[in-house]
Formats: structure tokens, sequence, C-alpha cells
């Protein structure tokens, strides 16, 4: 199955520059997320663990995804360091 092309909103690309997160970082979550919960539809937040180069510490990051037909859209995106609030027990995972 072929991922569906991702298409960054203004709003999610100054989101991510001023929080230091990495386009490759934030699509590699949506193609691979160690979680994925319903927002407020038809959105869905991705979330996947990954070391933050920066901050030199495992962060957590989410990106808010508004999904049609088309195209994955990214609507916004953040990070935090509360892996287990949104893991769980999926906190040792990968």
């Amino acid at each position: 199955m072929s991922m569906k092309p991702i298409r960054w909103s203004a709003h999610a690309r100054k989101r991510a520059a001023a929080r230091e997160i990495g386009q490759a970082v934030a699509e590699e979550a949506i193609r691979h997320p160690h979680s994925v919960e319903a927002g407020r539809p038809p959105r869905n937040i991705f979330a996947r663990r990954y070391f933050d180069a920066i901050l030199q510490t495992d962060m957590l990051v989410r990106v808010v995804v508004d999904e049609t037909p088309a195209e994955l859209a990214i609507v916004t995106i953040y990070k935090t360091s509360k892996l287990r609030k949104y893991l769980g027990s999926k906190t040792d995972a990968d």
C-alpha cells in the first residue's frame, strides 16, 4: 500500500521551525508512528518517540494530521518530554 502524499500547512511549518522539529522527524512519525489517536474528526494525532539532538534527550513528537482522500495534511506539530503520558507502557518501544 502506498502512502498518500504529505502536505504541510503554513501554520505547521511555522510551529515546526519555532519548536525546532525537523521535517524528517515529523514525516517519520506519520509513516511509522508508535501510536495514532483520533483527534477532532477528520483529524488523527500521530506520535513517535525520537532522540532530540538539540535537547540531547528522548522526546515525543505529536503531529496533528487532517486526512483527505488525496493527502495527509499536517495541521500542527509539537514535541513533549511526557513519554509516559502519551505512550503509557510503550515507553520502552523503539
